[in-house]
């Protein structure tokens, strides 16, 4: 039996928890205990009991480590790594924007799995979560990728591999980037049908990618039309994180999804000026 690590209790840790748990050793850990985890999915109400810890000094090696906090709280998942991380152990980063590698420099790079995820999920109360669709999962071809695609073999979230991980993930970060229009605006997914919000929006997606391409990704043109008449078919009170954070005043992962195209805008010589902007009138008005 596979022992598994899963850093965060939230909805999408909870979530991966709660199925990994139903043919492996999980262990969740959190910042505060809980009793169980009880998932409302598509398949029917699953539950599990996973061991539940709060403090890093009594974590043990396990064969692989999920973190699924936000890219802000790195550093308190970081500090579960020294107790569970053995040599063979393998590191599966299931965070927003393009850096996952890069924000656990402590791991060699090739234990490091990133993950690119569309879970849509709602924690409502500590340990139960309402899990709205199946879900996708994806991560880089190879022996490490398959290994983790092998986790979820038994689970109703679809996982696979891929050959272009970059592109992939620049992709991810093309729709996230838009979004913050409804942290802006303060209004859900129903604003992408206002003509001049889904021009800003083609704009921000036209930079992530000009900078997306320097980077290696393979990106069109007709992205930027694409995210718009996806947001467009998203339910009409659909919230993103960014906007969610935003309202409730908790911390946001501006620099993952709007500030990494600025900056490494920047590196390329290219310009971002409404990354750069929208960022900036966000983060002011969060003050």
């Amino acid at each position: 039996m596979t022992r598994i690590a899963v850093i965060g209790a939230g909805a999408i840790g909870g979530t991966l928890a709660a199925w990994l748990a139903q043919g492996h050793d999980v262990t969740v850990c959190a910042r505060t205990p809980f009793a169980d985890l009880e998932i409302e999915s598509p398949a029917g109400t699953i539950r599990a009991t996973p061991r539940i810890l709060t403090d890093p000094a009594e974590a043990t090696p396990v064969d692989w480590v999920l973190t699924t906090t936000k890219t802000y709280d790195c550093a308190a998942a970081a500090a579960w790594l020294p107790g569970l991380m053995a040599p063979g152990t393998r590191l599966a980063v299931i965070q927003n924007g393009v850096e996952q590698r890069e924000r656990f420099p402590m791991v060699p790079s090739e234990h490091i799995v990133p993950v690119i995820i569309d879970l849509p999920a709602e924690r409502t109360a500590p340990g139960r979560i309402v899990q709205r669709r199946e879900g996708t999962i994806l991560v880089p071809d190879g022996d490490a990728g398959e290994a983790f695609t092998a986790l979820f073999a038994e689970t109703v979230i679809e996982t696979a591999t891929t050959p272009d991980f970059i592109t992939a993930a620049w992709r991810k970060l093309a729709i996230n980037c838009s979004g913050i229009v409804s942290a802006i605006t303060r209004r859900a997914a129903e604003v992408a049908n206002d003509e001049g919000v889904a021009e800003v929006m083609r704009g921000l997606v036209r930079e992530c990618i000009a900078v997306g391409r320097a980077e290696g990704a393979t990106l069109p043109d007709q992205l930027a039309d694409q995210v718009v008449e996806w947001t467009r078919k998203a339910h009409p009170d659909s919230v993103n994180s960014l906007h969610a954070d935003f309202v409730a005043g908790r911390p946001m992962e501006l620099d993952a999804r709007n500030g990494v195209i600025v900056r490494l805008g920047e590196k390329h010589g290219i310009p971002t000026p409404l990354n750069k902007a929208l960022a900036a009138l966000v983060e002011a008005s969060a003050v």
